[in-house]
């Protein structure tokens, strides 16, 4: 008996080590993000910290591209932090000059990556937004702000579709070779009630699907959202707030990615690097032995065979790792 109703995937680019990908939007970006990178893949994860609305994704990659530079007029203090209201809560800071460095150093980065990229993968996660009442600007991110500074209300597919036509248009300009991939985060936001994040995703769908239409070649679609919602149609795919994906869930979406994404060179290139990082995640029982030497040492000798023939491939984290560890056995 087949219990699953099984989610036909669209085709989605090739995706391979020698790309660069940025990904942003929603905590299932940061995510995914994290897995690319565990993979070795070349990657920037949410230069902005999560942000959920499309509008904030929106204005994010336009101050990337222009190479934004924050000042102090750009922050304010609230609760003893200084904060942006583009920005998530990961780079407020309890001084101006740390905040802006933190949020400058990450724009300054990505305007180059931007140059260059290969693939843009982009998370809807609600079209409800909070537009301060002073300034009408759309915020991404409230900082626990007291709510009665903003007027909450969902954006239209159209909004969004207009906002996003131009935004594409600039960035296909200046890099043709650009492939984009929209999802949608399969995580609910109750907070909304049912009805109302029903609403919100179907706009999200919407406007994801007259993207696609208006730019064929290189817009694409991940169905995060119905694999959740339809292939994974059961409780037991949620962690205990039953709103969240478990842990479950997002290994399989990861999978149905992985396998729809990367040819089978890619995917064993992906296992090498896990068995790498397996290898150096071993806590051995007499680290001062011999035996031990020897298995940092091969370790080390796999390192450089893969830098050999993947020469972007970055382990620098993982040779400095076997450096101190060899320096401590000969101590």
């Amino acid at each position: 008996m087949n219990l699953f109703t099984t989610i036909d995937i669209p085709t989605l680019p090739s995706l391979t080590h020698s790309d660069k990908l940025m990904l942003i939007g929603s905590c299932f970006a940061t995510e995914m993000g994290e897995r690319l990178r565990r993979a070795k893949f070349a990657c920037d994860v949410n230069p902005y910290g999560v942000l959920y609305n499309p509008l904030s994704i929106s204005q994010a990659l336009r101050e990337m591209l222009s190479g934004k530079v924050y000042v102090h007029a750009d922050l304010f203090l609230y609760a003893d932090y200084w904060h942006s209201a583009m920005h998530h809560g990961d780079f407020s800071a309890p001084t101006v000059n740390e905040a802006l460095q933190t949020i400058n150093q990450r724009i300054s980065v990505a305007n180059e990556e931007l140059k260059t990229l290969d693939c843009l993968l982009i998370t809807f996660g609600s079209a409800w937004v909070y537009e301060e009442k002073e300034t009408h600007r759309i915020v991404g991110n409230c900082h626990k702000l007291p709510e009665r500074n903003f007027v909450r209300r969902r954006l239209s597919v159209e909004e969004i579709v207009d906002e996003y036509t131009s935004l594409l248009n600039t960035m296909i300009a200046d890099n043709p070779t650009l492939k984009i991939v929209f999802t949608v985060s399969p995580i609910r936001h109750v907070r909304d009630g049912l009805h109302d994040n029903q609403l919100s995703k179907a706009t999200l769908l919407l406007a994801i699907d007259q993207l696609q239409h208006a730019f064929p070649e290189c817009v694409f679609y991940f169905p995060a959202y119905e694999l959740l919602m339809d292939e994974l149609r059961d409780y037991r795919f949620y962690a205990d707030d039953l709103v969240h994906p478990s842990a479950k869930a997002v290994e399989m979406v990861w999978q149905r990615f992985v396998q729809t994404c990367m040819n089978e060179a890619t995917q064993q290139l992906m296992k090498q690097c896990n068995d790498l990082a397996q290898a150096l995640a071993h806590r051995p029982l007499q680290p001062q032995s011999e035996a031990n030497c020897r298995f940092l040492q091969q370790i080390m000798l796999k390192i450089a065979e893969l830098s050999e023939k993947y020469p972007y491939l970055d382990f620098q984290n993982e040779k400095a790792l076997c450096h101190t560890r060899l320096n401590n056995l000969q101590k």
